[in-house]
C-alpha cells in the first residue's frame, strides 16, 4: 500500500498510488488486481487526476521465479488499468509484459501488449 506505480498504457494516467492489494495478501505480485488512485494525469485522457481506479501489476521490482527455475524482475514498479470487469481501460500497453498474465486470466492484457516476456 501506498507505493507509486508507473501506469504503461494509453488511459491517460501516468503514475497511480496503490490504495489496497486486492485478495487480502500483505502485498501485490504480478498478476494481481489492485486499487489506486490517480497521482498524475495527461489533461486530455480517459482518467483523470484523483479518480480511484482499478489495475493489474505487469512489472514488478520483486523477484518472482518461474517453473522452470529461472527468475524473473524488472526495474520499477508498472500497472495496466482495467474496469471492475477486468478488462482494460486504455487501447496500447507499452513495454514488455511476463506471460505469468496468462495464468491470471489477463488475456486481454497480453494481447495487447508489445512485448511478452
Amino acid at each position: 500500500m501506498r507505493t507509486v506505480l508507473k501506469v504503461v498504457d494509453n488511459s491517460g494516467a501516468k503514475k497511480v498510488m496503490c490504495i489496497q492489494a486486492l485478495k487480502g495478501k500483505k502485498g501485490a505480485r504480478l498478476g494481481d488486481t489492485i486499487i489506486a488512485s490517480v497521482k498524475e494525469a495527461m489533461p486530455n485522457g480517459k482518467v483523470k487526476k484523483g479518480k480511484v481506479v482499478y489495475g493489474v501489476v505487469v512489472l514488478a521490482a520483486m523477484q518472482r521465479g518461474r517453473c522452470d527455475g529461472s527468475e524473473v524482475k524488472f526495474d520499477d514498479n508498472a500497472v495496466v488499468l482495467v474496469d471492475k470487469q477486468g478488462q482494460p481501460i486504455g487501447t496500447r500497453v507499452f513495454g514488455p509484459v511476463p506471460h505469468e498474465l496468462r495464468q491470471k486470466k489477463h488475456v486481454k492484457i497480453l494481447t495487447l501488449a508489445e512485448h511478452i516476456a
